[in-house]
């Protein structure tokens, strides 16, 4: 395992830009306070990222679980490639392992990009096998980004044009006061727009459009005619 660690952080490490490190570390907001307060950038771009995980797919759990638990942010990132990748390729009992595993160092999966990359690819395809539940009750978290990892998690099901769930969802997030769940709900109310049909996206903003924030609206009608946004829009 330690061999097999030590050559991915190597790897890994070889593609560091401190001038990209530094921003990075503005861009996801580390600084104190900030929704990324703490975080640890070494300036590996994700398509860098992408070529150690390949390399690297069947990393053992320890090892794996090691690098997501990193202060480092592109170690997190890369043990959730890792964790997609071995998830696609294994069978149903496997999987559940990853799902479980996942969910129990959920902490880790700390940053916007950590949640957009793995939540739909881990928890979107066990949760539908499985149960529902635990997106409901992620949902109602106090920790904002198991709240966002709840509503991202959705478009595993709005892919296959099933919007209830994810409707629910953005039900129970639509008056959320912090912008990065804003964000999340109006991205995933697009999304059942494109996938499922704009009338279901319509008929949840005739309910609550007058009410939601208007970043969660603005991301929500982004694929709109100009004159639905106006509507929309004119609403608030």
């Amino acid at each position: 395992m330690n061999d097999s660690l030590t050559e991915a952080r190597k790897m890994l490490h070889k593609y560091a830009d401190l001038k990209k490190a530094k921003f990075l570390a503005g861009f996801f907001k580390t600084g104190k306070g900030e929704y990324g307060d703490g975080d640890m950038f070494i300036g590996v771009t994700v398509p860098n990222t992408r070529k150690v995980a390949k390399v690297f797919y069947d990393l053992g759990k320890e090892a794996t679980v090691d690098l997501l638990q990193s202060p480092i942010h592109e170690e997190r990132f890369l043990a959730l490639l890792i964790l997609i990748y071995q998830y696609q390729k294994v069978d149903d009992i496997q999987k559940v392992h990853i799902a479980k595993l996942y969910l129990n160092k959920l902490k880790y999966v700390n940053n916007w990009d950590l949640v957009d990359l793995s939540a739909h690819k881990i928890l979107g395809p066990y949760c539908k096998k499985n149960n529902t539940d635990i997106l409901l009750k992620l949902a109602t978290s106090k920790n904002f980004w198991e709240r966002r990892v709840a509503m991202i998690t959705c478009a595993h099901f709005i892919a296959q044009g099933e919007s209830k769930l994810a409707l629910e969802i953005a039900t129970i997030l639509k008056d959320d006061a912090h912008d990065l769940i804003q964000k999340a709900v109006g991205w995933m109310l697009r999304e059942i727009g494109n996938r499922c049909g704009q009338n279901i996206e319509e008929s949840f903003l005739d309910k609550w459009a007058v009410t939601m924030p208007r970043t969660m609206l603005r991301y929500a009608l982004e694929k709109f005619p100009p004159d639905r946004k106006i509507h929309y829009m004119g609403l608030k």
